[in-house]
């Protein structure tokens, strides 16, 4: 039986990350997936000859010299990748159910602010300091800076406020608030918990450059892979992982579902902590650990619509759309069936040609699990189809509709322009993706209670790791800092971050 340095298991971006970087570096690396394509989120799928993302709809400090575009530079994929700027005066527009006013995220920090001013001309002060304090809280995040210290100490005061609370010491405008948290899909923001440090992070990185991928963010898994076969690894798909052996303390190998085992020194787990653990027998770790693990909340899921539009009904837009049918954007989620959906984010797939027409559109808004919950019990997924019967076509398709139908408010004439949609729900990303629940952005961090939603790349079994969306940050940005956190317990910190900064 042929042995490796690090067996990864999950080939989400976490996963394909931390199998590029270390194979660059000498290790002999071994990628395990469950399913019969690699990425995870993001993966695309193509129906009727247009292009639809699972989960990777646009991605933010990718110009050159910013965080991202030097770490992927590092790898090796910065200049394979077939990206665009999206529009640098509003790469998000927000907009609010009686309010005729469509306003503007724009990229830079002096042209968001500038950008805002129109609408809020009394609040040049509350803009310039909430741009002040982004840049405060970022330099408080040494592997979001590419360097090894804080700039600066936070004071425990300031550590201590939520998103929402923060915001609200910035300006007592009401509507700027909403508008300065309108992206809070990004990170299913709850407005008791959810740390400004999230918000800051996350939002900062858009602020100052923000991209999508033309022809979908599967070329990103693409290249990671085609990276790692090059440093000699291997892949396994359609192989899922039923448990980590553990011998003396130590894992020793996985079994795949198949029965076949392979073994590593080193192995890493891309997917959830929670699950994780379950493929873990329960003497073999500590139940201390164990149960925090497996206590943690997750964000909540989402329900999608992809729809193929008709040739010349709208207009590509260069930019994203959030829109909100209530005023309060921290509590989407808490919805009731006669009011769902009470927002959504609209994007674009690709257009047709030179014309500047879409071909097709995303909508995404909040779902809870538990309004799939009557379905829980059966899986679907491409090696292994399941079909959930009428009731639950029935119930996309009412879903569907009236999320198309909410949409109509700030795209009219929507509903009679679509050729056919497909739907994903919480069971889809359970399913296809690994999520518990279907959470879209993993364990639920909490400025309450930090500690206790601190997840470390290291486990208490000394050969395994973590990586991923459920440790620091997720998103494309977030995961790649993440998987830089993950592969610093296989070499010195310092010696890495050198090596991404003069790539």
């Amino acid at each position: 039986m042929k042995k490796y340095d690090v067996i990864v298991v999950g080939s989400g971006l976490g996963g394909l990350l931390c199998g590029a970087i270390l194979s660059k570096e000498g290790y002999r690396v071994c990628l395990v997936e469950k399913n019969d394509k690699i990425g995870g989120a993001l993966q695309t799928f193509v129906r009727d000859g247009v292009r639809f993302d699972v989960g990777v709809h646009y991605f933010g400090g990718f110009a050159p010299g910013q965080n991202l575009y030097q770490l992927f530079k590092y790898v090796g994929i910065h200049d394979k990748l077939n990206v665009s700027k999206l529009d640098e005066n509003g790469f998000d527009r927000i907009t609010f159910a009686g309010d005729q006013n469509e306003y503007p995220l724009s990229q830079g920090h002096n042209r968001f602010v500038q950008n805002l001013l129109p609408f809020f001309p009394d609040e040049k002060k509350a803009l310039a300091r909430y741009i002040d304090k982004l840049h405060e809280m970022c330099s408080n995040f040494p592997l979001y800076n590419l360097t090894y210290k804080r700039k600066k100490k936070l004071g425990a005061k300031f550590e201590e406020l939520n998103a929402k609370e923060f915001i609200g010491t910035i300006t007592s405008n009401p509507k700027l608030q909403m508008v300065l948290a309108a992206t809070n899909p990004l990170y299913a923001g709850e407005p008791e918990t959810t740390p400004f440090y999230l918000h800051a992070l996350i939002n900062n990185s858009y602020i100052e450059s923000a991209w999508r991928c033309e022809g979908g963010g599967s070329q990103i898994a693409t290249h990671l892979m085609k990276l790692i076969k090059q440093n000699q690894g291997i892949f396994y798909l359609n192989a899922a992982v039923e448990k980590f052996v553990v011998k003396n303390g130590m894992i020793e190998s996985v079994v795949l579902e198949n029965e076949q085992r392979l073994e590593a020194d080193q192995f890493i787990s891309n997917v959830h902590p929670a699950t994780t653990m379950e493929m873990i027998d329960p003497g073999m770790i500590r139940k201390s650990y164990r149960k925090r693990i497996k206590s943690l909340q997750n964000t909540t899921s989402v329900f999608i619509v992809n729809a193929i539009l008709k040739k010349e009904f709208l207009e590509f837009w260069n930019y994203n759309r959030y829109y909100y049918r209530q005023n309060d954007v921290w509590t989407c989620h808490r919805y009731s069936e006669e009011n769902w959906p009470t927002g959504l984010v609209a994007f674009m797939s690709s257009k047709r040609g030179p014309d500047g027409f879409a071909e097709g559109i995303t909508l995404m808004t909040y779902m809870n699990f538990s309004d799939v919950n009557k379905w829980s019990n059966t899986f679907n997924t491409v090696s292994r189809p399941s079909d959930r019967g009428k009731d639950y076509f029935e119930f996309k398709q009412q879903k569907g509709w009236k999320l198309i139908k909410a949409a109509e408010e700030i795209i009219p004439g929507l509903a009679d322009n679509i050729v056919s949609f497909t739907t994903s729900s919480p069971l889809t990303f359970r399913d296809y993706l690994g999520t518990k629940d279907g959470s879209i952005y993993g364990v639920m961090k909490n400025c309450r209670n930090p500690l206790q939603t601190f997840i470390s790349p290291r486990t208490k079994i000394p050969n395994l790791f973590l990586a991923g969306q459920n440790l620091d940050l997720h998103g494309i940005l977030g995961v790649t800092i993440s998987s830089i956190l993950t592969c610093s317990e296989f070499m010195k910190s310092r010696s890495l971050i050198d090596k991404i900064l003069y790539s």
